[in-house]
């Protein structure tokens, strides 16, 4: 089959490679109709995230056909089933995935060891994203093995297109639950950093769960047009004003209720001095993520409010603002997806009409032009927001 493969730091390839195929009675084969390319993904592009091999196969937003089935597969699945598949890979028995907490899945990552030397303890395998997150080939594929499919498949049984449904593969529950961790009150003031698909469902997450406003910060013009147009959000241009003096004036003086920081290791500023300080701190590995948005949305933060870290990182941060978070008694929560939680209620809410997610796609591609998307994607060509690809 054919399928998008990581070849070295920014460079990918559409290859052939092995048929996927049933290792484990839980396993599914799933052809895929419609993949997605992910701003995590460029972390691993770029050459952030570390045991990518020559060959591996991206891709952790995926859905299509079951065409195989274990025989250890429970709850219903058959051959011939349209699904999503959740990107977190979870058994859904062991303690984390009976609490909830399917993104750190204890048995799931055959690597853990691996990831237990950066991290301490072991998060959930992921698909397509690296050999210390498991190994898994990912989806950008014509077909892929889906283990544990009875609890990361989830069956789509109405006539919605996929361009409907596909992002409850992640960048939904991911910005619900960004959302979500804010402990939203009626009437709040939601900020959040990065206007790409992540920031754009967690600011329309915001309003779906009680707030009053939503400000969204970004730098690209047509990604705050989306922000403003879409979701309803007020915006700032980081480029064109200081941020924590925009909040601050838009709030009072107080600063937001709760603050998103949906960005992750490779955020920009609009500093020169300080991009280039973290910049060079990654290039001698002193450093491996450039948390610029995460600063400022602890600064901004008002007093006893809250920072929900959604946006992907990898490793270790300079420059942490650790006097401000404990003096003004804020909190700070975070964590991948959960996405096995979200995936039902939000197909309802999409069933519903509360929130119909294409409007984040931009562009859709062949799975032939895979780099391309990419090369599209990371460089801000076009006004891309989100690459579709279809096999």
């Amino acid at each position: 089959m054919k399928a998008n493969c990581w070849i070295a730091p920014n460079r990918l390839a559409v290859e052939k490679v092995p048929d996927p195929r049933i290792l484990n009675p839980r396993d599914a084969v799933v052809r895929v109709t419609s993949s997605a390319v992910c701003g995590s993904d460029l972390h691993l592009l770029d050459g952030f995230v570390p045991t990518m091999m020559r060959g591996d196969v991206l891709g952790h937003e995926f859905m299509g056909e079951v065409v195989e089935l274990g025989e250890g597969v429970r709850d219903g699945l058959r051959v011939g089933d349209r699904v999503v598949v959740a990107f977190p890979i979870a058994c859904g028995d062991c303690v984390s995935c009976q609490r909830g907490l399917y993104s750190v899945c204890e048995n799931s990552n055959p690597n853990a060891a691996i990831a237990e030397l950066a991290m301490g303890h072991s998060p959930a395998g992921i698909f397509g994203y690296s050999h210390m997150m498991g190994g898994y080939a990912g989806g950008q594929a014509e077909y892929v093995r889906v283990p544990y499919a009875d609890v990361g498949a989830l069956k789509i049984e109405d006539d919605l297109p996929d361009e409907k449904v596909l992002f409850l593969s992640d960048v939904l529950p991911t910005g619900y639950m960004a959302a979500e961790l804010c402990d939203i009150k009626p009437g709040d003031t939601v900020a959040v950093w990065g206007a790409g698909p992540v920031g754009q469902f967690a600011a329309a997450s915001a309003y779906l769960l009680g707030a009053g406003s939503v400000i969204v910060i970004d730098r690209f013009p047509y990604r705050l047009w989306m922000a403003r147009d879409r979701v309803g959000a007020d915006t700032i241009n980081y480029e064109e004003t200081d941020v924590l003096d925009t909040l601050r004036e838009m709030t009072a003086g107080r600063g937001p209720d709760a603050c998103i920081d949906a960005v992750g290791m490779e955020s920009h500023h609009a500093s020169a001095a300080l991009h280039a300080y973290d910049r060079a701190k990654q290039a001698v590995k002193s450093e491996t993520d450039r948390p610029h948005a995460l600063r400022e949305a602890i600064l901004a933060c008002r007093n006893g409010g809250t920072v929900s870290a959604i946006g992907a990182y990898g490793g270790f941060i300079d420059k942490f603002p650790m006097g401000s978070f404990m003096n003004r008694s804020l909190t700070m929560r975070s964590g991948q997806a959960h996405v096995q939680r979200y995936m039902r209620p939000l197909l309802e809410r999409i069933r519903k009409g509360e929130i119909d997610p294409s409007f984040i796609i931009t562009h859709t591609l062949r799975l032939d032009d895979a780099p391309q998307g990419y090369d599209i994607f990371k460089n801000k060509q076009d006004e891309c927001v989100k690459v579709l690809l279809k096999p």
